[in-house]
């Protein structure tokens, strides 16, 4: 699909305050590391993360993702009233229902009249948002839009720090499923999507243009990484399995065939 109106025209982000080094991580599993001879400095080594942040215990969820909102709309001079959509779009969630998005809507003061809804596709929520709002804003439906999404992976990490301590029979290749769970952290971030006409008009500006959009589903690759069972809120302590290798090179092959499909 192609676009010819529609612009990211700005970005809002928080970042957390509680940052958690690959070295801490290592020095947790440090009687795994010794027993199973791993050098030290491998996860940073292997994945070239040095840190990663997550969030002071007893955060909202959607008290981050209300203000990365109104920091891209303050960003941008847009006001609630502009917003015709709002998706929120984290893997992790406040709750089973309602969607996180009617507390985030509401906090933020958006018209009624508003598209609300929460989108869940792990990493690629934001982006399937994104083009989401895009199809709306292409059809006129309308002018400004809102994509946010506040990950925390402090349930993973210590869920997966935990079950790695307590495995007596964990062995170097036992323990690589679980390597992409130490590597991620948390974060909030919200885009602000608008008519090109309408904000130029709005603004004077020129933001920077959506030209299209296209989708590949190699759904084959399912299984190379999976969580356990759906959880929401403070219950989330999930585990998650991954072929770090093989998620590598699908994603690659992936990636090629939908860029030149896109072009």
């Amino acid at each position: 699909m192609r676009f010819n109106s529609v612009s990211l025209t700005s970005i809002g982000y928080l970042v957390p305050g509680i940052e958690i080094t690959s070295d801490w991580i290592e020095q947790e599993l440090g009687q795994q590391y010794e027993r199973l001879k791993l050098p030290e400095g491998r996860l940073e080594g292997m994945s070239g993360i040095r840190s990663r942040r997550i969030w002071s215990d007893g955060v909202r969820l959607s008290d981050c993702s209300i203000k990365s909102c109104q920091l891209a709309m303050q960003a941008a001079g847009v006001s609630p009233d502009d917003i015709g959509c709002l998706i929120h779009a984290s893997v992790c969630r406040e709750f089973l229902e309602p969607a996180t998005a009617c507390r985030v809507h509401h906090k933020l003061g958006l018209p009624t009249k508003s598209w609300v809804y929460d989108v869940s596709n792990a990493c690629l929520g934001v982006l399937n948002g994104a083009v989401q709002i895009a199809q709306l804003i292409q059809a006129g439906v309308i002018r400004a839009g809102l994509v946010v999404g506040t990950e925390d992976s402090r349930g993973l990490l210590k869920a997966t720090l935990h079950q790695l301590k307590a495995d007596t029979n964990l062995t170097r290749q036992t323990i690589k499923p679980a390597f992409a769970s130490l590597t991620i952290g948390s974060g909030s971030c919200a885009w602000l999507l608008t008519s090109t006409p309408w904000y130029r008009d709005k603004s004077g500006k020129q933001p920077s243009q959506i030209q299209g959009a296209v989708a590949i589903a190699r759904t084959e690759h399912h299984g190379l990484c999976q969580s356990d069972t759906d959880q929401a809120g403070s219950a989330m302590l999930p585990t998650m399995n991954t072929d770090s290798e093989m998620l590598l090179e699908a994603g690659l092959s992936t990636g090629q065939e939908a860029f030149t499909e896109l072009l």
